[in-house]
């Protein structure tokens, strides 16, 4: 993936997990040409069919656009979640995320392929996951196009599942009473202005 070609926007961002970064990656015209990200599916569509799953899903949305092309690929179940109960921004990793009503039964038995655009602290597929579970799936495997930091990771691997990704990068996410933005006295973005 060549990270190069994403438009990355510095300053200071509160992320769905609630964490803070200075940096935000605007990812809504990355679907229009699929063309264009086509080698980076199928990387990981190898990277994922060594876990034997039967289904892939994603949260809506880049992470639905990533599942449904996968499953395709592969010729597997797709199945997707959608944001629920946004987090708020007081607390962490508060947002959750609802399979449709008419998926839910049959993503129980499923042995699943979690996946997203990007993954930096993983809200959004934490809360997949949970819902899975919930659901009566097993999780896998938990993959992304592109890996920020190793949040996601160290999180997974308590629960021992593995985290794959042809792409990854560094990436600087604090707690809100730790971030050295919030003490230099920098305002939030709202990163969708």
């Amino acid at each position: 993936m060549n990270i190069e070609r994403l438009p990355i926007r510095h300053g200071h961002f509160l992320l769905e997990s609630g964490l803070h970064s200075d940096v935000w990656i605007d990812l809504d015209a990355w679907f229009v040409d699929l063309q264009k990200i086509e080698p980076d599916i199928a990387a990981l569509a190898e990277l994922i069919q060594q876990h034997d799953v039967t289904a892939i899903c994603g949260p809506l949305l880049g992470g639905a656009f990533v599942a449904q092309a996968l499953a395709s690929r592969l010729g597997l179940h797709f199945y997707c979640t959608e944001s629920f109960r946004p987090s708020d921004g007081n607390g962490l990793y508060q947002a959750v995320y609802r399979l449709p009503k008419g998926q839910r039964k049959q993503a129980a038995g499923e042995r699943v392929a979690v996946v997203d655009d990007v993954i930096s602290a993983g809200s959004s597929v934490r809360a997949t996951v949970a819902e899975l579970e919930e659901a009566g799936a097993s999780v896998q495997v938990v993959g992304a196009l592109l890996l920020l930091g190793n949040k996601a990771t160290e999180h997974f691997s308590k629960h021992r599942i593995p985290v794959v990704a042809p792409a990854m990068r560094a990436f600087e996410m604090w707690e809100p009473n730790s971030c050295p933005l919030c003490k230099a006295g920098k305002p939030l973005q709202n990163p969708y202005d």
